[in-house]
């Protein structure tokens, strides 16, 4: 249950700094977020604060920011009936076009015509009087509720993303990837003041639940030997305990000048199929702060150096197991949440790093593919056509899913059937 919060909680906060990178850009840009998601599939939750609609969604596979202009969910096809509320200009304020049978306040009309792009006007029959049709204007800030019950804004022409000028799609679209990178050296800066510096064999801290505080060792307490061997400085003791294989090892300690000797029994962690053997404790250190600032700088720079090295040798090289989607991230968090709190910040640094880095490959389909037809629409002077645009996307979408369809088999294989 421990692995499956954490997992939540990482994968969680990846999608969201991630989305909430395309969407405060997006805003400052002028441009319409119609909803916010964290999740996909169906509705769990919704809350509308105008003019976005924010919703939580059943599956933790990612999650999505719909600009206004990106998708035609929100069309009204000849024939459909709508319940429109009015306000005292006669405007349309309010179009329910879901499928739910509870009785809704407002006119009921088929639809014959509609447009909540340009012309903002909805034509049709009320209630099934085919002899009279009428024409209703539609307010420039109306909501409608779609079919599936998601309650969004409409998006007309100058809300919508390709009305914004090159530079704000560039930065819309980049800001997703980037928030990462940041969220991942962030996570690098914090998790420095978690990790000992040149260790001392005095025990800065004890993990909970762990056999160093089962055996009573304390902060303070100074390593002087173990298993009668005299101990010299913290490597020894981290080889010691590793090479234990599990048995007992007797600790003698000594603090504010009074010695004592407890017995430990090591913790076995399987990560990435090795045994490592631990007792949760962490050596105290008396780096400053400036010192662990750059430590943690330094190590979140080496990191994505390896990923953009990972990334390239994955394109001369490539295997599905250089890969994993959702289901090998959550075998890993949970492994990694067996080491405790240190370990699963350097995860998510990591992880939040290599995911900003691979969303920039400019793949249709990823925040790089459309980077890329950004730069072709720079360097043209225009943009390409919608439907050529629409193609490129779908076939990218199509060969993601495929690819998405095989990393999970592949995970699911390696870590729970292999």
């Amino acid at each position: 249950m421990r692995g499956i919060l954490i997992f939540l909680v990482v994968f969680g906060l990846l999608v969201f700094v991630h989305e909430f990178g395309h969407f405060i850009v997006a805003k400052k840009s002028g441009i319409l977020v119609r909803e916010f998601s964290i999740g996909m599939g169906p509705k769990l939750f919704q809350i509308r604060r105008n003019p976005t609609t924010y919703t939580i969604r059943w599956l933790p596979l990612g999650g999505y920011v719909r600009l206004a202009g990106s998708d035609d969910e929100s069309k009204l096809d000849p024939g459909m009936t709508v319940i429109l509320q009015l306000n005292d200009q006669n405007e349309v304020v309010r179009i329910d076009a879901s499928e739910s049978d509870m009785p809704i306040e407002g006119i009921p009309v088929q639809v014959t015509k509609a447009d909540l792009v340009d012309s903002l006007i909805i034509e049709g029959y009320e209630n099934g009087d085919e002899n009279d049709p009428v024409t209703y204007h539609v307010n420039h800030d109306a909501t409608i509720i779609e079919k599936n019950g998601t309650e969004l804004i409409i998006a007309p022409r100058d809300t919508q993303f390709n009305q914004a000028n090159v530079w704000q799609k560039l930065a819309t679209n980049f800001a997703g990837p980037f928030m990462n990178i940041l969220l991942g050296f962030v996570v690098f800066l914090i998790w420095t003041f978690t990790v000992p510096g040149p260790a001392t064999t005095t025990i800065g801290s004890t993990e909970a639940n762990s056999p160093a505080r089962s055996a009573k060792i304390e902060p303070g307490d100074k390593i002087v030997a173990i298993n009668g061997q005299k101990i010299d400085n913290f490597d020894q003791v981290s080889a010691k305990i590793n090479q234990s294989n599990g048995k007992e090892l007797r600790f003698k300690l000594e603090k504010n000048g009074s010695s004592r000797t407890v017995a430990v029994k090591p913790k076995v962690h399987k990560i990435q199929g090795q045994k490592i053997y631990q007792i949760g404790i962490v050596a105290k250190s008396d780096e400053n702060a400036g010192v662990k600032l750059k430590r943690g700088w330094d190590t979140a720079v080496s990191t994505t150096g390896l990923i953009f090295n990972a990334v390239g040798n994955l394109f001369r090289h490539f295997s599905l197991n250089k890969l994993s989607g959702p289901v090998g991230i959550y075998s890993q968090t949970s492994q990694v949440s067996q080491m405790g709190f240190t370990y699963v910040l350097a995860f998510l640094g990591m992880i939040s790093i290599n995911l900003g880095i691979v969303n920039l490959i400019p793949i249709p389909g990823l925040d790089g593919g459309k980077l890329l037809l950004n730069l072709i629409e720079l360097v043209r002077g225009k943009p390409i056509s919608e439907e050529h645009e629409a193609i490129v996307e779908l076939i990218g979408f199509g060969l993601l899913l495929v690819l998405i369809i095989a990393v999970t088999g592949n995970d699911i294989y390696r870590y729970f059937i292999k």
